[in-house]
């Protein structure tokens, strides 16, 4: 396996709650990894740590080889100026739960700004890229209308697009469906089903376990910081080894 992501005994606390009690978890390239677990596991802050959002305490995080936030020298790692950081968060996509649209810009202008800004695209060419993406997710109809006249599904599916724009090794999902009614759960999940069947690398915070099951490779049950275990959806699922697991699976079920 060609790992993309390396987790290796990341802690993370704020004041004196820790949230993150040492993490390891290697995510394979072309994988996709689903992170279940209840509220106030850990599970969102783990994610916002593999782009920095968050910074660990200790610990370290690369993606595709490279370490995230830090650089080495010897044996300490020093933070990276922001605009490294930024320069490496082009690389990791990022869909939250709340869409974080512009609302002054239309869809395809959401998904045009960051090639732009970022990569320095031309406007033409990031736009002829950007219906491509619209249409990829289904939204090739919606280009020039504005956020506030899109349902939330159509607003998810936007930001995936947008997240799309900049080709990222790896996309990060903070439970995508959970702000969403839920006859719209299911245009969203086909959209990442579908990145799924692309080869995409993908880590997926979610509730949604039909999900999991289907398109897991590594399903992974976070409790209290800790990750209490991981393996293929048809072990961690059907066959749980660990009692909090099947506490919790039997409550979602």
């Amino acid at each position: 396996m060609t790992v993309m992501v390396d987790i290796r005994s990341v802690h993370k606390s704020f004041g004196s709650l820790e949230v993150l009690k040492g993490i390891d978890l290697a995510v394979g390239a072309g994988q996709v990894t689903v992170i279940l677990g209840p509220s106030g596991s850990g599970k969102s802050t783990l994610l916002r740590t593999i782009n920095h959002l968050e910074k660990v305490d200790r610990g370290a995080i690369s993606v595709d080889g490279a370490l995230i936030g830090y650089r080495r020298a010897g044996n300490r790692l020093h933070e990276l100026p922001e605009r490294e950081v930024l320069r490496q968060r082009t690389r990791i996509g990022f869909v939250f739960q709340n869409f974080h649209l512009f609302p002054h810009l239309t869809a395809l202008e959401n998904v045009v700004e960051a090639p732009v800004s970022v990569l320095k695209r031309s406007r033409k060419d990031a736009a002829l890229a950007g219906r491509g993406l619209l249409e990829r997710v289904g939204l090739a109809d919606k280009a020039d209308v504005y956020p506030r006249q899109l349902s939330g599904g159509q607003q998810q599916r936007v930001a995936i697009a947008r997240a799309l724009a900049l080709e990222p090794k790896l996309l990060l999902f903070d439970e995508p469906t959970s702000a969403l009614d839920p006859e719209l759960v299911g245009e969203v999940l086909d959209v990442i089903k579908e990145l799924a069947r692309q080869g995409t690398t993908m880590i997926v915070v979610t509730h949604e376990i039909g999900f999991a099951r289907e398109v897991a490779d590594t399903v992974v049950f976070m409790d209290a910081g800790r990750i209490v275990e991981q393996g293929p959806p048809g072990e961690v699922l059907d066959a749980p080894r660990h009692e909090r697991t099947r506490a919790f699976l039997s409550k979602v079920l």
